[in-house]
């Protein structure tokens, strides 16, 4: 059973998307806040499995919470499902540890599927968010010869499991490396592909190895 928290400052939308999620058999709403530090507070107490952010809210906004969310808790998955599909709010909310990004248009049972696969660590981004995403990056897209040759075979692993969503202790257990080699790794791959941040990789990895 996939344990869920729900975010939004729209209490109406709030009870209807609970009532439609609870309908799946493996899903369970544990908790809703109507804004971002409710959030934080609420993901301390219950600590549920995926949280279901909104954006722009009062007190605290969705991505301050997101990053405080992922700070202390990084176990925790965050997809963020709000109205708004500006660059920056998309990009802010990505690098601040949210998994996916959906918009409240999108059909229930899809919203269904995209915490499904969050759950599993994988990034979720609705249809017209991803060429957003993918366009931001393509000035850091290279060929395929070009990085083969830039990352070492170990780094391609730790690279992988990045776009898979696994944080750095999933990737210490995966490859049996200890966390500040991992960091390290990150910290290589980051400088030679000439990425941002952790985001920035994983959708890198997303789009060329995996």
């Amino acid at each position: 059973m996939i344990r869920l928290l729900i975010v939004d400052d729209q209490e109406l939308f709030r009870q209807g998307l609970a009532s439609l999620l609870t309908v799946e058999d493996d899903l369970v709403v544990v908790g809703q806040a109507c804004q971002g530090t409710e959030a934080i507070t609420l993901t301390q107490q219950l600590q549920p499995d995926v949280v279901l952010m909104d954006v722009r809210m009062p007190v605290c906004d969705g991505v301050v919470a997101t990053r405080e969310i992922n700070q202390r808790y990084p176990w925790i998955r965050i997809l963020v499902l709000t109205t708004f599909d500006d660059d920056e709010y998309i990009w802010q909310s990505l690098s601040a540890g949210a998994l996916g990004y959906l918009l409240k248009r999108t059909p229930s049972q899809q919203v269904a599927a995209a915490i499904r696969s969050v759950y599993h660590g994988h990034g979720q981004l609705g249809p017209t968010i991803a060429p957003k995403v993918f366009a931001r990056l393509s000035s850091n897209t290279l060929p395929q010869a070009d990085y083969q040759n830039l990352l070492s075979k170990r780094e391609l692993e730790v690279l992988k499991l990045v776009g898979q969503g696994k944080n750095n202790l999933e990737i210490v257990r995966s490859l049996h490396l200890t966390e500040g080699t991992v960091k390290n790794y990150v910290t290589q791959i980051l400088s030679k592909l000439k990425l941002r941040d952790r985001v920035q990789a994983a959708l890198w990895a997303q789009q060329n190895l995996l």
